[in-house]
């Protein structure tokens, strides 16, 4: 939906199953218009759409691209924002760090994200910028040599000679952003300044990558690494980076005490992963690729846990789990004090299927309209949104 200061709101499409294109579509037919009628009943609903390739490769057929296009007119809905993230199948089996393959060291990813801007050019709407998110590079245990980092650079800036192509010939305004995770290649804020001085460095007076590269920053990740986001934002700001898009979400967080830590135990789950990084009292990080891993390391009650599990931002605290919510809207007051800073919010918890039942609501769709009213609230405190 469009909110103030030419704001776009969606939540992301990734959290339905949907691998094909007939697939995705029924999964918007089903549960996106259904949540478009509890919040935005009679006006332009935004879409932020998840394609994996099989899908964008159908829908890349001019007829069924034509008749989607139709659908959006017919529902009163648009897109403007595309999770590109994961490339094949995100749901009912094993995930783990294979959502990092295809990563940015191969041709299948160059291509797939070329083909995602290809077809965000011809669905975007009059007036409005085009995104697309994804991973940051790849996982860092796949990385280790200098000619895959040279790899990934160059493959990056192919796709942003393709973005600059399409946005000349239509007219759209199109950017990529790259989302640091804990445990991707780019995890950190100065992890990603450094990627960007290095790709900079080696195409120099080169204009492109200020107005179609940038960073989608994920309030759960940047959370989950301990960052402030003031200072985040701040730092990318001053190193003239884009901030595509803004990822709504919010993690877990606990003291590692014997009852929070049982607690912890439901949110392990054999389809995504959960890193976790830990805080002790002086100060210093122990990153653990998975939950299991770190619940069956050594433990200190004076650390502090964050977890990469995206709970609902609706959710509360409990007597033993925590979240990071504070992340979430240190980064909104960011935002209001400058609405300009990015013009794409998605809230994204796409982990519906795997959380347990304790968090979830009678229905996915309620899960959704309360997550929209709980961050419209919050947005309208700001005077982000009527």
């Amino acid at each position: 939906m469009k909110l103030k200061h030419d704001l776009h709101l969606a939540y992301c499409t990734n959290i339905h199953r949907g691998e094909t294109w007939a697939e995705t579509l029924a999964a918007l037919q089903e549960y996106t218009l259904a949540v478009r009628d509890r919040v935005c009943p009679g006006k332009p609903y935004a879409i932020g759409l998840r394609l994996s390739d099989l899908a964008s490769r159908e829908l890349s057929q001019p007829a069924v691209l034509l008749k989607f296009r139709r659908w959006l007119d017919r529902n009163n809905c648009y897109i403007f924002t595309i999770n590109g993230f994961p490339y094949g199948r995100f749901h009912g089996q094993r995930v783990k760090e294979q959502v990092y393959r295809p990563d940015w060291t191969s041709d299948e990813r160059v291509n797939y994200t070329n083909r995602l801007f290809d077809l965000l050019a011809e669905l975007l709407p009059p007036g409005v910028e085009g995104s697309v998110s994804t991973l940051p590079g790849s996982f860092k245990e796949f990385i280790t040599t200098d000619e895959q980092r040279r790899a990934i650079r160059a493959n990056i800036f192919r796709c942003i000679e393709h973005i600059a192509r399409v946005s000349t010939l239509t007219g759209r305004r199109l950017h990529l952003g790259l989302e640091p995770e804990p445990l991707g290649l780019l995890e950190s804020t100065e992890e990603t300044l450094g990627f960007f001085d290095r790709l900079r460095a080696e195409h120099p007076n080169d204009s492109r990558m200020a107005e179609f590269l940038g960073v989608n920053y994920d309030t759960c990740h940047l959370a989950v690494e301990f960052e402030n986001p003031a200072e985040s934002l701040a730092r990318l700001r001053r190193h003239c980076i884009k901030i595509s898009k803004l990822h709504l979400s919010s993690a877990l967080k606990v003291r590692s005490t014997p009852d929070a830590l049982a607690a912890l135990a439901s949110f392990a789950d054999d389809t995504y992963l959960h890193q976790v990084v830990a805080r002790a009292a002086d100060g210093k990080l122990t990153r653990y690729k998975d939950l299991d891993i770190a619940l069956a390391g050594p433990k200190s009650p004076a650390e502090e846990w964050r977890i990469h599990f995206h709970i609902p931002l609706h959710s509360l605290p409990t007597d033993w789990l925590d979240n990071t919510t504070d992340h979430l809207l240190g980064v909104l007051d960011v935002l209001q004090a400058d609405p300009h800073l990015c013009s794409h919010l998605e809230m994204e918890t796409y982990t519906w299927e795997v959380m347990p039942p304790e968090l979830k609501s009678r229905s996915v769709v309620e899960q959704l309209a309360s997550e929209y009213k709980w961050c419209l609230d919050a947005l309208r405190v700001r005077g982000l949104a009527d």
